[in-house]
């Protein structure tokens, strides 16, 4: 995918360049100026643009009361932005190893500097192993110009990002163009760590997103699906309804 657009900044930081292209109706944070790493509409800066980030909010319907979120992996900030943007008494923790890469968020894609959202520039595996507080969801969305983070496949992480949750918290994973030996690799991990509390959907684009519990996962019916859903944000309720009909079909 090369992306079209108007290159108007292009930062050099010791892990590569990070381009952000504008279009008439969209900015583009890409790594490598062919892959889309984030994407957000100019008149609509909180809201969620790609697909794959869509059908992460389904793990919204799982978390009984939605207090502190902690995102490994900041990006352009779409998913900080949204939740912030929707949810008044959240306290978002959003880790990002890039320096250049937090930046740009604030600079071009106008992530708030705000108390609600506490910034760590700090590497995610190293921060999930002593994080500051328990929270009722993460979202791991670790990647480079290179790909995934593979140290998302390890035993490692995944135990300590299920101690980062609180008792009913749930860890939402990214999976992207991942070689079938590593999503094999990836599931018997969690098969083993997470046990029978795993639900997963692949999206439009080939993205498989992962929902991981820590206990026991929150029985969703078409009733409680319907009810969830009028507590959640109407721009993106019919996509959160498409994929959360997949979890019941299963």
């Amino acid at each position: 995918m090369n992306i079209k657009g108007t290159c108007i900044s292009l930062t050099k930081d010791e892990c590569g360049p990070i381009y952000v292209y504008q279009t008439k109706n969209n900015r583009i944070l890409s790594f490598d100026g062919e892959i889309y790493q984030s994407c957000m509409k100019l008149n609509n800066v909180n809201g969620l643009n790609l697909g794959y980030t869509q059908a992460m909010m389904v793990g919204l319907l799982f978390v009984p009361h939605l207090k502190t979120a902690t995102l490994l992996g900041l990006g352009a900030g779409s998913i900080a932005k949204y939740l912030l943007s929707n949810y008044p008494i959240l306290t978002l923790h959003a880790v990002e190893s890039r320096q250049a890469v937090a930046d740009i968020a604030i600079k071009y894609f106008q992530l708030p500097q705000t108390k609600r959202c506490i910034l760590h520039i700090n590497d995610a595996i190293d921060y999930v192993s002593h994080p500051q507080v328990k929270s009722d969801i993460i979202f791991s969305d670790l990647y480079s110009s290179t790909g995934m983070e593979l140290q998302q496949i390890q035993t490692t992480y995944l135990q300590d990002c299920k101690n980062a949750l609180t008792d009913q918290g749930v860890l939402i994973l990214n999976i992207c163009h991942a070689q079938l030996e590593l999503q094999q690799k990836l599931n018997a991990l969690l098969d083993t760590e997470f046990k029978h509390r795993i639900l997963s959907f692949t999206v439009d684009g080939g993205n498989t997103i992962l929902f991981a519990f820590k206990n026991t996962i929150m029985p969703l019916t078409t009733t409680i699906l319907n009810k969830k859903l009028q507590s959640l944000p109407e721009n993106i309720t019919h996509t959160i309804e498409h994929y959360a009909k997949l979890l019941l079909e299963k």
